[in-house]
């Protein structure tokens, strides 16, 4: 059965698209918050209709894994959900799931709130023991930021080196770019699920104008289609009805509310879907990460060196104008950038706990949180970029070859 659209998602605002230009915005291609404010999470779970995720659901992976939940489960990080208790039924049967995540490659490098998805991904098939494709989606960029299709491709390959950095198990990952696997029944697919699609709710969905080219309607269909198995036959061959569970960043949500909408009608299961939040500019949770301005992020090809420098220069800070006023009332925590970055990727609780404590009663200084916030980022760049150097050609033609993955399942 087809989902019905929840209290305000009309067609002419839909899931991604303008209602007032007052509300915020969040689609696939533009994230404004409301009058240059944060973005208000639980006013987009009510209008996606996805599902919050709630703390009994993280201590259940941790007992079903059997190992501790990942730090971006249980910070919130990953805060909402498409069934994904499902997902966790199925596994506890002692049947399978396959995960499927993406990147668009418009830029040379990524920073570090690309990496967020697949630093949980991995997590998730090594939890799991589960296969994974990830999809680069070389034709989408090549229709919106006005790449050639020779530059979109060289990027792929290129993002394609910082993915496979991040340690996936190449028995069970496959990596594939549109311009080289669509095809066959990845296309038997598309046709599908665009035959589904009305050009009216497409535009309700992601909120296209009469000044959009017909490439980019016509694209969402080649998004969702690895949400079914078999779109996939060199690995899922009469494996129809194996779940899919989608890692993204909320943004993403409105392809795959489509796909939801449209699954049933054509003899395929529903994707699940665990979704992020955003990972916040340097400028602070009102600014947005661009690659025009690269002071905007941390990159993981960024030196030591340059983090030092963005931190310091650029991170924003919670902090009180003065010695004297930190030490009287504290830094407010809930705009201080090195703070929420240190959410992400501090590893240690109680540490977390005890910077959070301390900064927020003045006791611990802006320089103090900074210096720490310096040493984990560096550390972690440092550490992908000795994985990166480590990817040869070679290694991406492997993950990316059409092939069996001989560990999927075991």
């Amino acid at each position: 059965m087809a989902e019905e659209p929840k209290k305000g998602d009309a067609v002419g605002s839909g899931v991604g698209g303008r209602e007032a230009e007052e509300e915020q915005v969040v689609n696939p291609w533009e994230v404004t918050a409301k009058d240059g404010g944060k973005i208000d999470y639980d006013k987009l779970i009510e209008k996606f209709g996805c599902q919050r995720l709630e703390e009994s659901l993280v201590r259940r992976v941790e007992r079903l894994t059997g190992r501790p939940a990942h730090v971006f489960l249980r910070r919130g990080v990953f805060f909402a959900h498409r069934d994904f208790n499902e997902i966790l039924d199925v596994y506890e049967r002692g049947e399978k799931f396959y995960l499927y995540t993406g990147r668009g490659p418009s830029s040379e490098a990524l920073h570090f709130g690309h990496l967020v998805p697949f630093m949980f991904t991995k997590y998730l098939q090594d939890a799991f023991k589960v296969p994974l494709v990830i999809q680069l989606t070389d034709d989408e960029k090549c229709m919106w930021k006005n790449l050639t299709v020779e530059e979109s491709k060289r990027l792929a390959r290129e993002n394609a080196k910082d993915i496979i950095a991040c340690g996936f198990d190449i028995t069970r990952t496959f990596i594939f770019s549109d311009f080289n696997y669509v095809g066959g029944a990845f296309y038997e697919n598309m046709v599908k699920v665009a035959k589904c699609v009305t050009f009216n709710k497409v535009v309700g969905i992601f909120g296209f104008t009469n000044e959009d080219h017909i490439g980019k309607i016509s694209f969402p269909p080649v998004q969702a289609v690895p949400s079914f198995p078999s779109s996939f036959p060199h690995l899922f061959s009469g494996k129809d009805n194996l779940r899919c569970l989608i890692p993204c960043a909320i943004d993403q949500d409105p392809y795959f509310r489509m796909t939801r909408d449209v699954a049933p009608r054509i003899g395929y299961q529903k994707p699940a879907l665990i979704e992020s939040s955003f990972f916040p500019a340097l400028q602070g949770e009102t600014g947005k990460m661009s690659a025009s301005d690269p002071n905007s992020a941390i990159y993981v090809t960024d030196s030591s060196k340059g983090i030092k420098n963005k931190v310091n220069r650029y991170a924003f800070s919670g902090g009180q104008d003065s010695i004297e006023n930190h030490r009287k009332y504290g830094a407010n925590l809930e705009v201080d950038i090195p703070v929420k970055y240190l959410g992400f990727f501090l590893e240690d609780d109680a540490e977390l706990d005890h910077i959070r404590k301390e900064y927020g009663a003045g006791r611990m200084l802006t320089g103090e949180v900074k210096k720490r916030l310096i040493e984990v980022l560096s550390e972690l760049v440092e550490r992908h970029q000795r994985a990166r150097a480590a990817v040869t050609d070679e290694m991406v033609d492997a993950f990316m070859a059409a092939r069996p993955l001989p560990h999927m399942f075991s």
